[in-house]
């Protein structure tokens, strides 16, 4: 067959998509790296929030950054500022653009200069004291994006949300329990969606009540499986035009905090919008919230699609061998490349890339992240590294490169709620093996 003419409309969608393509060149991504991630240790006790390995083979920074460029946003700066050396290893090894690409992913880190002598000391005084960096080349916009969220998100139709209802601010907001918003940004809308206020972490049932929507709002807004007590909470994600964004973040330069300060104050003297999400989102602030979201992964339906062939999360290509199972039994798993099992059990449960399970072990609502490279040879009278022989692992997250020696219960045999060890913790219940840590045969925890 000859090449077809194009017909009016297909050239005319063809020229809005080349313009949409070109506008978004000129948009640039802010990536807030986060703070000390207290609330992960002790999978941060040595590496920042957003470097924390999540569904097998990923880091929970690539969900921002693959959110991103499927929207052709490439040119993203990552703020940093604690433990950020194995994050800015993982990004400079990962994301690298060819010669002919404007594209790029620079770290910004926190540092001290002249006029300076502080710390980033919110996600609004992160974003001010890189401002000039992030306005270089003079984009239309900025979108800010948090490193630490589980989501897929069409960033294109966000930006595209926001040009047409021509706003200085649009926030991404999701409906959520009465009981969950006292952990929000919770905001009320008018009737085209303007947010008309904004309260960080309301306290009270007044304050909940004042912010709860009329009947139908979420309907309206494409918001569906919602009931009349939810209520509209931030995302933490933003899309700022750059006039705007220098704007908010002059007019007090004591703020610090933008949902705290800067969005409440922009919803009183600029048009300041709430973009509606009804699609998978876990802000992943505690241990508890970090196992859920893992293993959610492996249901045989997961709320959030990692296989989309349209929408690939980017990592570090390793190029390692296909896992090896022999004479195992697996329910409801992920198992990442490289993986190595024999014998063993495993039940709704996330398997690392690297990962050895030894025989007769059972794995059970466990991340096991796996380890940074084989151990072709271990030393005499050391715990090899990966899961040993006739071991229950119930409950659990093991981080990279730990040593499980045989025979090893990790089960929470008492049921303590809240413990920290040597080499382990426990939080809301769910066991924690530290980065590296060796537990010893015969071990029941």
């Amino acid at each position: 067959m000859g090449h077809r003419a194009p017909t009016a409309a297909r050239r005319a969608k063809s020229k809005k998509g080349n313009t949409m393509r070109k506008r978004s060149s000129q948009v640039v991504t802010a990536i807030l790296g986060g703070g000390q991630g207290t609330r992960l240790q002790p999978l941060t006790q040595n590496r920042a929030k957003p470097a924390v390995p999540v569904g097998g083979r990923f880091r929970l920074i690539d969900i921002p950054i693959s959110n991103s460029l499927h929207a052709g946003l490439d040119r993203i700066y990552l703020l940093t500022q604690f433990n950020t050396a194995s994050l800015h290893r993982h990004i400079a090894q990962t994301y690298r653009f060819d010669t002919f690409s404007r594209g790029f992913v620079n770290i910004l880190a926190a540092e001290q200069t002249v006029g300076n002598r502080d710390w980033y000391q919110g996600t609004a005084d992160a974003v001010r004291q890189n401002l000039s960096r992030l306005t270089d080349g003079d984009p239309t916009e900025i979108l800010v994006l948090s490193g630490d969220q589980l989501y897929l998100m069409d960033l294109g139709y966000f930006l595209r949300f926001h040009r047409e209802k021509e706003a200085d601010v649009s926030i991404a907001v999701k409906a959520v329990s009465r009981e969950d918003a006292r952990g929000f940004g919770i905001m009320r809308v008018d009737t085209g969606g303007r947010i008309v206020e904004f309260v960080e972490k309301p306290e009270t049932d007044e304050e909940l009540d004042a912010l709860t929507p009329p009947p139908g709002t979420f309907e309206k807004m494409g918001l569906h499986d919602c009931d009349d007590s939810m209520l509209l909470a931030s995302m933490g994600i933003y899309t700022f035009t750059t006039p705007a964004l220098e704007a908010v973040l002059a007019e007090d330069e004591s703020a610090t905090d933008f949902g705290r300060e800067i969005i409440p104050r922009a919803i009183e003297e600029r048009k300041v919008y709430a973009f509606p999400y009804d699609g998978y989102w876990e802000d992943i602030g505690t241990i508890p919230s970090f196992h859920k979201a893992n293993l959610d992964l492996v249901s045989p339906v997961p709320p959030l699609n990692l296989y989309d062939p349209e929408r690939p999360i980017y990592t570090h290509a390793r190029f390692l061998p296909g896992t090896k199972i022999q004479d195992c039994h697996i329910e409801q798993a992920v198992l990442a490349e490289g993986a190595i099992l024999e014998g063993s059990q495993v039940t709704r449960s996330i398997i690392g890339i690297r990962a050895v399970l030894r025989k007769n072990s059972v794995l059970e609502n466990t991340i096991f992240m796996g380890a940074g490279e084989y151990e072709p040879h271990g030393k005499p009278g050391e715990v090899p590294i990966g899961v040993g022989e006739n071991c229950v692992i119930r409950n659990a997250i093991c981080d990279l490169d730990v040593r499980i020696g045989d025979g090893v219960q990790l089960i929470n045999k008492d049921g303590i709620d809240e413990f920290d060890g040597p080499n382990y913790a426990i939080r809301g219940g769910i066991i924690v093996v530290s980065k590296g840590a060796t537990i010893e045969s015969g071990t029941i925890i």
